[in-house]
Parts: structure tokens; sequence; C-alpha cells
């Protein structure tokens, strides 16, 4: 058995597996607006934090290993997730708001195609490929 790579090689999903994750991402990013609608702490504070978890882009100055830490850390479900029942368990509010927006957040990258990070780059993420590809000849020097 081989050690696992760090490029994707072929680990991205494509087609309608894609599609259908997106779509899910969608109606994520959907319910969660809904819900800090009806629990939320006004959508001032929501505009605040909606871009937070972008932080974590920072990792990328100590490289892609550590960048994709950041960034899948921040990305993924399970910390919104914990925060949001968190929140709801304890009856504290701003926990309950965050989480949403945290949620929110995640479900409008993956709507847009940007998935969770391989350490082969930032390009390169579950959900395929980012950025655009120029043939070789056009790339500037």
């Amino acid at each position: 058995m081989s050690a696992p790579s760090a490029t994707p090689a072929g680990g991205a999903v494509r087609g309608g597996v894609r599609a259908l994750l997106r779509a899910e991402a969608t109606l994520l990013l959907a319910l969660s607006l809904w819900a800090y609608h009806r629990h939320g702490a006004g959508w001032g504070v929501f505009a605040l934090c909606f871009l937070l978890p972008d932080l974590a882009f920072l990792g990328y100055l100590a490289g892609p290993r550590i960048g994709a830490l950041a960034y899948n850390a921040t990305h993924a479900l399970v910390g919104p997730l914990l925060l949001l029942a968190l929140g709801a368990a304890s009856g504290v509010r701003p926990l309950l708001a965050a989480g949403l927006v945290w949620i929110a957040h995640v479900g409008f990258d993956r709507m847009l195609g940007y998935g969770l990070k391989y350490p082969a780059g930032f390009r390169e993420t579950h959900l395929g490929r980012i950025g655009r590809d120029r043939p070789s000849a056009q790339r500037a020097p």
C-alpha cells in the first residue's frame, strides 16, 4: 500500500455528483439564511461576520500544507455545527447566530465550487480544480 498523495489524483468529484454537492450547498445556504432571519443578531452583524472564516487564507503564507489545514478547519461543517448545537443547547443566542453565519459561509463557498483543499495547492479541492487554466502559450512570462 502506498502513502497518501498530496495531490487529488482523481479525488475530486465530477459530473452529477459535483452538481448534487453544489445543489446541497445552495440549500444549506438558503436554510441557514432562513434560520438566521428567525434567530439571528441582525443583518449588520451577519455582514460583518460572514467572511471571517476566510481569515484562514493567511495559513497559506506558511505554505500549501498549513494553508489547506487552516482552510479546511474553518470550512468543514464540524465546527459550525458544534457551535450551533452549543448555542441551541445553552440558549446563548450569539452562539446560535455565529453558527448560522458560519454555516451560511460554508454553503456559499461550496455553492460556488470552492471545496475543501488538498495540500497540493489552493486550487485543488474536493469539488474539483478552481480557477481558470490558460494554455501555456497564453501565460505571461
